[in-house]
């Protein structure tokens, strides 16, 4: 039996592969701490031996690092679950996860993945190769330096341009304005609230920056608010070109995803990870 997880700032999915079936989850993941639900999880089907997670936060051999939008109890889950239950546990970034899968999907060796959803991140794969950095942080994009604002990132700093460009910056903003409800561009943009400006700038200078670096052949783009604005992938193919390095653009392609859920595909990828 094998167990996979794709957690992100707002929601926690699972799949629990059984000889018989599939069985399916979707929770808050500001309700259910990870290695809390992973326990109740093996109490249910004491018979699962691997656990694939895609984690939305920065994940070093096997010990999280940091989760700006996660709340966390068991840093060092690898090695937690294993000396504990006769199992195999593999933990990744989820955007690594989800470049992992689009570059199957796609069959590409040099794709890089920008997803918008609670948070904005990106991964890159080169020449078929992952490019992980130092302590798999390569290209952890939204939280380079952009502009100053009135309020903190998750990461303690007040300049990441996912304040900017992600649903979490955007509610933030949003409460800083004194403004209730959840994240919507399209009916902040119809209300005349200049959040929309912002996000959609600092998105471009995401995007432009990852293309200028990465130099990828297909730029995909995913994530919740990417899915629920697709308006957003026209805009950057028709303006990427202002601010990106313009021989990073010759023969790029600029799309959305096409996979469901590419973090989770990712994380049944990573059974097949051999450096652990």
């Amino acid at each position: 039996m094998k167990l996979f997880i794709d957690i992100g700032g707002t929601h926690l999915r699972s799949e629990i592969y059984t000889a018989e079936m599939i069985h399916r989850e979707k929770l808050s993941s500001q309700e259910h701490d990870l290695a809390d639900y992973i326990k109740q999880c093996l109490a249910r089907y004491p018979d699962i031996s691997f656990i694939g997670i895609s984690f939305a936060g920065q994940v070093y051999q096997g010990e999280i690092l940091s989760a700006p939008n996660i709340r966390i109890t068991t840093k060092n889950i690898k090695e937690y679950f294993e000396s504990c239950y006769p199992l195999r546990l593999e933990i990744d970034n989820d955007l690594n996860c989800a470049v992992m899968a689009e570059a199957s999907y796609f069959q590409e060796a040099n794709i890089a993945a920008l997803y918008v959803g609670t948070g904005l991140g990106a991964a890159v794969i080169d020449q078929g190769r992952l490019i992980r950095g130092f302590h798999n942080q390569a290209f952890e994009l939204g939280h380079i330096p952009y502009k100053e604002a009135p309020f903190l990132c998750g990461c303690g700093k007040n300049n990441c341009v996912e304040l900017f460009a992600s649903g979490g910056g955007l509610e933030k903003r949003m409460r800083y304005n004194h403004k209730e409800g959840k994240p919507d561009l399209k009916k902040l943009k119809d209300q005349g609230d200049n959040s929309v400006e912002l996000f959609e700038d600092a998105l471009l200078h995401a995007a432009a920056t990852l293309v200028s670096l990465a130099n990828p052949r297909i730029l995909v783009l995913g994530g919740g608010i990417v899915e629920q604005n697709p308006y957003l992938i026209q805009l950057l193919k028709q303006k990427i070109g202002t601010k990106a390095f313009p021989s990073a653009l010759e023969g790029l392609t600029i799309t959305g995803t096409a996979l469901k859920n590419a973090g989770m595909d990712g994380a049944k990828l990573l059974e097949r990870r051999e450096d652990g």
